[in-house]
């Protein structure tokens, strides 16, 4: 079988849609190259061929079959109720869009499909809905029936994990707990040895306060929480460092010795990461 990647196109009147396009173009006069790969879109099909004439193409997808093993481009139709508007999100579609979702993470569950790729979706929209949503992270993590999983992002020289994910800042030093931070990384941990292949992962944790608290004088998470489980994991032979200052950890002399750096909260780690390597 080759290998099998699901694309969810996301949010129906965002640029998702768009996208599939694009790639289906790519395919088709030669400059992607998926190396015998399969990539099945979750998308209404009737929604791709009206994005495509608006934007002055054809598209025409086989519809995909579990049975049939053939490389290239194919779509697992689901239907969008109602119709779309390039540029006009629509509450009625969220129930749509986290059924693509579904499908994508139940094909990947009972392995016919190996990966994958979410395109965009406005979390305000489904929450418009009426339907509790923070994000691609915590719905997979429901779903594939876990209680933590690990967001992790990466761009050439740099890789940055998230302990906490999408939470409001101040709900952000709760969420600094031993557990949570001991846990996650031994995610992270196991997860560089076996999908990255780094035999002793080495990992810079960042404080959570200004100048990592300051000894004490700016906040006590460092010394009550972050340090004691940092010194119970190097005591088991993980590699750790910090936790460190974040508005002086992102540069070049502590990242050459750094494999991943674990940051406390979104908004600390991913601005650094995104300047670096934004869309690579």
């Amino acid at each position: 079988m080759s290998l099998r990647i699901a694309i969810t196109a996301g949010e129906p009147a965002g640029i998702g849609p768009d996208l599939c396009i694009q790639l289906a173009g790519a395919l088709a006069d030669g400059s992607l190259d998926l190396a015998g790969a399969e990539l099945v879109l979750i998308c209404d099909p009737d929604l791709l061929v009206r994005r495509a004439r608006h934007l002055g193409h054809n598209l025409t997808l086989p519809e995909w079959s579990p049975d049939a093993a053939t490389t290239g481009l194919s779509i697992l139709p689901v239907t969008l109720p109602g119709e779309d508007r390039p540029g006009h999100m629509d509450p009625a579609h969220a129930p749509w869009i986290l059924d693509t979702l579904r499908t994508a993470i139940r094909g990947c569950r009972d392995g016919r499909f190996e990966a994958m790729v979410t395109g965009p979706v406005n979390k305000a929209v489904i929450n418009e809905a009426g339907i509790p949503f923070s994000g691609h992270t915590e719905f997979l993590a429901e779903h594939c029936d876990t209680a933590r999983t690990v967001m992790m992002l990466a761009t050439e020289g740099l890789r940055v994990a998230l302990l906490t994910t999408h939470l409001p800042l101040r709900q952000v030093a709760e969420a600094v707990t031993a557990p949570a931070l001991e846990e996650t990384l031994d995610i992270l941990h196991r997860d560089l040895q076996r999908h990255f292949g780094i035999e002793s992962p080495r990992i810079t944790v960042c404080g959570l306060n200004p100048h990592a608290g300051e000894g004490g004088h700016m906040g006590r998470e460092e010394i009550d929480v972050i340090e004691p489980v940092l010194e119970r994991l190097r005591a088991g032979g993980m590699r750790l460092r910090g936790p460190l200052p974040a508005d002086t950890l992102f540069t070049p002399p502590i990242l050459a010795d750094t494999d991943a750096v674990l940051a406390m909260y979104h908004d600390q780690g991913l601005p650094v990461l995104k300047y670096k390597g934004f869309g690579n």
